[in-house]
């Protein structure tokens, strides 16, 4: 399957990002390396990507199990390496959830995105590791 997207510089350091759905993106650089802020960072972006990919996966997984999940976020945070190209070695993403889930379902579903559905992550040189809460109560496995 082909994916084609196109980027279009706006001066300085900032870009447009228009995707095949239809979407535009803003990306740009921080000030003080050229950029007026007008945009999100194409790092941070990466890890955007990340957590909309498995959050994706998480969900049909959990609604497939016939479970009600009342709310669900992420935070991901990224450590880069210190020289170019600053890539990201290590990647963390706490998925809380909410709802009447069974601590070994959820579990199982962030397990199967991250091992074989997430497609982003597996486009990713970064060693990924999750963890979770459900309810508030954090899991005691990290995965």
């Amino acid at each position: 399957m082909m994916m084609k997207t196109t980027v279009t510089w706006n001066g300085n350091m900032s870009f447009s990002g228009q995707s095949a759905s239809g979407v535009t993106i803003p990306m740009d650089a921080a000030k003080d390396v050229g950029g007026n802020d007008s945009g999100a960072r194409p790092m941070e972006l990466l890890l955007h990507a990340l957590a909309g990919c498995t959050g994706i996966d998480i969900i049909l997984i959990l609604q497939k199990m016939r479970l009600d999940v009342r709310s669900f976020s992420m935070e991901v945070e990224g450590t880069r390496a210190d020289d170019h190209p600053k890539r990201f070695t290590d990647i963390h993403i706490h998925y809380a959830l909410e709802g009447d889930l069974p601590e070994e379902k959820v579990i199982r579903a962030i397990r199967l995105s991250k091992e074989k559905y997430c497609s982003v992550s597996h486009s990713l040189n970064a060693a990924v590791t999750a963890s979770y809460s459900i309810n508030g109560i954090r899991g005691k496995e990290t995965i």
